[in-house]
């Protein structure tokens, strides 16, 4: 149908103004977690926001407040699940995958790439944005838990203290 009634057409933008105040409101008193950069869990919790957004907005079957509450239940089930991740040792693991170690002492480890659904020439792509031409420059190249990779040189890898945690750093994590 192309249209059903002007009512309908005002319900949408009263109810999708209201909506949008309310939403980035509750997005606010999230905190910055909920909108910092995207680990699998954020994401999934980010889509849920549109979806119940969408549906605020679209069916007249959910009233206003009905779609609030289900708004700042995501956002409190976000704050929790983040709040255990980071007080409550191995909890976190439960919600994010681990980093791993794509290149270590300058040797790509294509067990990983394949684990991770990633070709040799993303990393080298990274590696290249980070200015360097020569692998042998290139301490490690870690797969983020959101999704990033982030290439480490020889010159900045110190004593590696910040591989803590990383899957197949080998040995570049000195004490």
């Amino acid at each position: 149908m192309w249209f059903d009634s002007w009512s309908e057409v005002l319900r949408v933008l009263i109810i999708g103004s209201v909506s949008y105040v309310a939403l980035v409101a509750v997005l606010r008193l999230s905190g910055k977690r909920t909108l910092g950069q995207l680990n699998a869990f954020d994401f999934i919790v980010t889509v849920a926001f549109g979806s119940t957004l969408a549906t605020i907005l679209l069916s007249s079957d959910v009233a206003f407040l009905e779609g609030l509450a289900a708004l700042a239940l995501l956002a409190a089930l976000q704050f929790v699940v983040a709040w255990v991740s980071a007080h409550l040792p191995g909890a976190r693991s439960a919600v994010t995958a681990r980093p791993v170690a794509l290149v270590v002492s300058g040797e790509i480890q294509h067990a990983q790439l394949r684990r991770n659904r990633l070709s040799e020439s993303e990393v080298l792509q990274a590696v290249r944005a980070t200015g360097s031409g020569d692998m042998s420059e290139v301490a490690a190249v870690i797969l983020e838990t959101n999704g990033t990779i982030s290439v480490i040189p020889v010159s900045k890898a110190g004593n590696g203290s910040a591989l803590k945690g990383v899957r197949n750093a080998g040995g570049l994590e000195r004490p």
